[in-house]
């Protein structure tokens, strides 16, 4: 039998997206960066939050500051002890209102939450990419922001969110 949900538990709350879990987005399609170098493969670490409308216009993207990840709102497990970097805005009847809004929250390529990086495996080598992984620049950042768009069916976000190097972004 199921254990009933504690009253405090901070997941459960009303304003809470809750309990998320996140996605990994694999691209076969190479990446040109500005420096001149090709991602022939990548993946990117993501997390969703509310409901994608039925023609896309409600989506909402979340940009990281330089040490930030995707884990914008809610909680990974019921252990959890801290919400996502982002959670006091996040969630049903918050600013980012996921009750109005689709909300997507990304790890920028060559940070160390999960997207590909320095410690991924360079698919050409078959080793790790340690320091021989390319430069990232905010460019590169943003036209891979636009393919997730793609593939999740999102031709133009409502808004584009974000503080410090993720304002750099938006």
């Amino acid at each position: 039998m199921p254990q009933p949900i504690p009253q405090d538990a901070p997941w459960a709350a009303e304003d809470s997206v809750g309990l998320v879990e996140p996605r990994t987005l694999s691209f076969d399609t190479a990446l040109e960066l500005e420096c001149g170098r090709t991602l022939s493969s990548y993946e990117l670490v993501y997390e969703t939050y509310g409901t994608l409308n039925d023609d896309a216009s409600n989506a909402v993207l979340i940009c990281h500051a330089l040490s930030g990840h995707h884990h914008a709102a809610g909680y990974h497990s019921e252990d959890d002890k801290r919400p996502g970097w982002w959670d006091t805005c996040i969630g049903p009847g918050k600013v980012i209102d996921t009750n109005r809004f689709f909300v997507v929250s990304l790890n920028n390529l060559g940070g160390c939450h999960g997207s590909t990086g320095p410690a991924s495996i360079n698919s050409d080598t078959g080793q790790p990419w340690g320091p021989d992984f390319p430069m990232m620049t905010v460019k590169d950042w943003v036209n891979s922001q636009a393919r997730l768009a793609d593939v999740l069916g999102i031709s133009r976000w409502a808004a584009v969110i974000g503080g410090s190097m993720g304002g750099m972004q938006a």
